[in-house]
This record gives C-alpha cells, sequence and structure tokens, in this order.
C-alpha cells in the first residue's frame, strides 16, 4: 500500500511543476517528464526485470528533455533570436522596463528571454 502512494506521489510531482511553469520550455519540459516516467516505469517493470524506479528514472529524464525541444520548436525558439523569421524585431515596454518581440506565425507576444507575454485568442 504505501509503495503504490509513493509511487503516485512520485508520479504527481512533474504535473505539479507543468501548473507553476512559466515558460513553453519549462512547461513542455515538465509534461515530457511526468508522461516519461510513467512509460519507462511500466516499461522498467514489464521489461528490466521488474524495476520500475530505474525505468521512471530513465523515462522522465528523456521525456522532460524530448518535451522541452518540441515546445521551443513550437514557439521559434526559447528566447528571440534576429535570425529567425517568425521573431520580428525587439520592441521595449516601458512600464516593464523590458524588451519584447512578436512570433508573426501565431501573433502571441514575448519577453526577450521567452516567457510569454500576450497570447492572441484561438478562434
Amino acid at each position: 500500500m504505501f509503495r503504490k502512494i509513493l509511487v503516485a506521489a512520485t508520479l504527481s510531482v512533474p504535473l505539479i511543476a507543468t501548473a507553476c511553469a512559466t515558460t513553453p520550455a519549462a512547461r513542455g519540459g515538465a509534461t515530457g517528464a511526468a508522461v516519461g516516467a510513467v512509460g519507462g516505469a511500466v516499461i522498467g517493470n514489464q521489461v528490466g526485470s521488474g524495476h520500475p524506479r530505474t525505468g521512471a528514472a530513465i523515462g522522465a529524464v528523456g521525456g522532460a528533455v524530448a518535451g522541452a525541444a518540441i515546445a521551443c520548436q513550437q514557439q521559434g525558439g526559447c528566447s528571440h533570436n534576429p535570425n529567425n523569421p517568425r521573431h520580428s524585431q525587439l520592441y521595449y515596454d516601458q512600464h516593464n522596463d523590458r524588451y519584447w518581440y512578436e512570433d508573426h506565425q501565431t501573433g502571441n507576444t514575448y519577453w526577450q528571454n521567452g516567457e510569454p507575454r500576450t497570447r492572441v485568442p484561438r478562434r
């Protein structure tokens, strides 16, 4: 019984981290870690001589890397890149004392470090 609670608590940590993440890369990494941990635990238990913890750890690392990379690619990069045709020039926000740019493909705006600034409503 304790083992099931421990496994459930361990697998819920990446999901909680996803809710607190501010950048698409962090959310993608946390989501990938959660999915990878579950998949790794199942595979590790079935294939790896009954070692779900080892499989979960390996799956979480692989999932986090893959999730962050996919999220950055979908956004067009994790921070402003003047060579990226999807990114506009940098604009200065005097109220927040920060620079921001627009993603020409989605219309969303991001701070220079890649954190979301505004979202265009989906139709």
